[in-house]
Parts: C-alpha cells; structure tokens; sequence
C-alpha cells in the first residue's frame, strides 16, 4: 500500500507524459516509412555537349532516368524510337562530390541496347521508350508510349540491366489501349512517360501524361488534363489500383505558334505509403514551366474499375497535391525536363535529388541536369521540430 502511495506521489506532469508518449509511439508505427519534404534547394546544372557521339549512338532524347545506390550510377533511357540508333538506356555517372553540380559533372560511361525475348534489337518506330526505374534485382522497369497511330500498344517491360535483354511484360488494362474507333485509350505520345517503384520493390507506378480519351480532353492553355495513376504489384505482376491525377492550369507566354502543350512526364515513389514526387512539364509558347509537387494517394479513390471518367458521374476524389517548387525561380533557362530520381547523398547529409531534360535531338536544346538537395523527414520528426520551433 505504502509503495502505491509512493507512486501517486510522483509529479502530475508525468501521468500526463505516459499517454502523450503512448500516442506518439502508435503514431511512428502508424507512420513507419512515411515521409514528406520539407525543404527543397537548387545546387546546380550541367549539360552534355549537342550532337553528343558516344559508342557510336548520338546521345539524346533523355526521357527518364533512376539511381542505382550500389554503384553511385544513374541510367538514363533515350526516346529515340530506334531511328539514331536502336532502343536504349544510358550508364551516366554524375559528380555531387563537393556537394553540387556543376559543368562537366555529367559523364556517360556505357549505353546498354534492349533487346526483345528473342534476343534481337526492337524495330525502329515500334518503340518509344520513357520511363525507367531500377529493381533490387539487377534489372530494370521500363516504359513505351506505343504508336496510337499504328495501333502498336504501349508497354511495360522489366529488362536485364546487364545484358539490356527482356525478361517480362506487365499486362496492360484493356481501357489505356489504342482502338481502331479512336474513341478509348491513350493519345499519341501522351501515354506512360514515368515509371517509378517504391523503396519496398513491392508496387511500380506509371501514369499517363494527359487523359486518355475516354477521361477527357487534352491539356490546353489555363485548363489542366485528367491524367491516370496506374499502380502494379510487382509480387503478383498485376494491375491492381488507378488515380486520377488532376495537373494544374498553365498560362501561355506569348503563344504565337499555337504549340502549347502541358502534362505529367514523371513520377517518383518516396515511401512505401503512396506519397511521391510529381513533375508536371509545359510549353508556354516561350520557353518551358516546370513544377515540382508532393502527392499524396491517401484520400484519393481508386478509379480502377472505372473505364471512362466522361461516363461517370460519382464525384471522384483526386490525388492532394502540395506545389513543392515552380523551377521557373531558380533563374536557370529550363528545357524540356521530364526525368527526375533521388540521387546520392551529399556531404552535408541531405539527398539529392536529379531532373533531366529531353532535348528531342534537337540541336536547338539540351541535354540539361538540374540537381537539389532536399530535406526529407518523416511526419513524427517534422511535429517535433516544429513544436520545438513553436516553443
């Protein structure tokens, strides 16, 4: 009895303690491996030299690119649909050594050709390679937009990083596939440009760059497009959820030649909890805006079962957004960005993150890398700092 009374003599403030530490406990389990951004800042550009030669294939149309942590590499995948040269990925090494980029931080160091299950390169204009994300299996996820005008369907495809040979084909749902009645599917060259796969290697990702036909119309100026996330589970090399994706608005800048275009390029897992990076790209008619934002699949419905989102009334709840940086205020002339992966860490401690552009073998653009170093932190962490801010 005298040791219970012991016990309630302790001070008030720690019975107030337990509960406070019990609820923080549920919420880092709850949160385990989620993570936000909390900061975001530019440390650099390079570009590769124009009309770049390197093993005898000009060195262009950088589309998508992935990190490859063992090795401190980065793979880089060409969308030249085989008419330079065949079907392709790039080895690159990329300089953050002092904790920036600069000119000349660029190097290629080897091209890996991708070769079809019977061993041999992919016919030119049957591919148009996009996207690119690395396994935990020494191969790699890559992305087609097909050819809708052909009717040639876009793909999904895992390949040997080591040979560039094809191992396996994800099934693609019947609602993105060009029809002959051209009233479904994807629209020509506006189909899965990302591919990302979370750090757990248990789903991959892609989504379409603008709406498919059925969804809704094409991006257009000051009116966004209704774009899908579509997400595998990489165990069962199945299809298995769909979001939507609403991209913003963008404003022309002196459109004279009607050439506005506007969409998602790339998508990049964070965690295992379905928060990514997004990359939304425009032409403006004078130059190139790029956004960078942080999304989040948690209040989003899944559209999977849904074929045309014209069709269908329901109110469908979208993926969040939260705008993380508009690049156009990094005083840098943007070109036509549509990769990005994390990158190594820097000497400080924080990681990198890397955008290339695709500069469509034309020798009016760049092959251009833009590099950042961002905070991350998962949402328990950033409470506690900014409490203690608070305090």
């Amino acid at each position: 009895m005298k040791t219970i009374k012991k016990i309630w003599k302790f001070p008030k403030i720690f019975y107030l303690g337990i509960p406070i530490l019990i609820v923080i406990f549920l919420i880092i389990n709850f949160s385990t491996n989620s993570v936000e951004i909390s900061s975001i800042d530019f440390i650099g550009e390079a570009t590769l030299s124009k009309r770049l030669s390197f093993q005898k294939t000009e060195v262009g149309g950088l589309s998508g690119i992935t990190y490859d942590t063992k090795n401190d590499l980065y793979y880089a995948i060409s969308d030249d649909r085989g008419q330079k040269a065949p079907a392709r990925f790039y080895t690159l090494k990329i300089n953050l050594s002092k904790g920036y980029l600069e000119n000349g931080g660029v190097v290629p160091v080897d091209v890996t050709m991708l070769l079809n299950q019977d061993g041999q390169n992919f016919p030119p204009k049957v591919t148009d390679t996009e996207g690119i994300a690395l396994t935990d299996r020494d191969t790699v996820f890559i992305s087609s937009e097909g050819n809708v005008d052909k009717l040639i369907n876009p793909f999904i495809k895992e390949f040997s990083l080591s040979s560039g040979r094809e191992i396996t084909s994800l099934p693609i749902p019947k609602k993105f596939l060009p029809d002959k009645s051209s009233k479904i599917g994807i629209r020509n060259n506006l189909a899965f440009e990302s591919l990302t796969i979370t750090p757990n290697h248990q789903y991959l990702f892609t989504a379409t760059e603008n709406a498919l036909i059925q969804d809704g119309s094409v991006a257009k100026p000051n009116v966004g497009t209704s774009c899908r996330i579509l997400q595998y589970n990489l165990f069962t090399q199945q299809s298995e959820s769909e979001f939507l994706y609403q991209t913003e608005p963008v404003e022309p800048l002196l459109d004279i030649t009607g050439k506005f275009a506007s969409g998602l390029p790339d998508l990049l897992a964070l965690d295992n909890q379905g928060h990514f990076l997004s990359l939304e790209r425009s032409f403006t008619g004078l130059g190139f805006a790029v956004f960078l934002f942080q999304v989040s699949l948690a209040e989003a419905d899944d559209i999977y079962h849904i074929d045309s989102l014209l069709a269908n009334s329901k109110n469908i709840r979208s993926v969040t957004k939260k705008l993380l940086l508009d690049l156009r205020t990094i005083d840098v002339a943007l070109d036509n960005i549509e990769g990005l992966t994390l990158g190594r860490w820097l000497p400080n401690g924080q990681r990198s993150l890397i955008l290339v552009s695709d500069n469509n073998f034309n020798s009016l653009q760049r092959n251009q890398f833009l590099a950042f170093q961002i905070k991350i932190e998962s949402p328990i962490i950033k409470w506690f700092r900014q409490m203690l801010n608070f305090s």
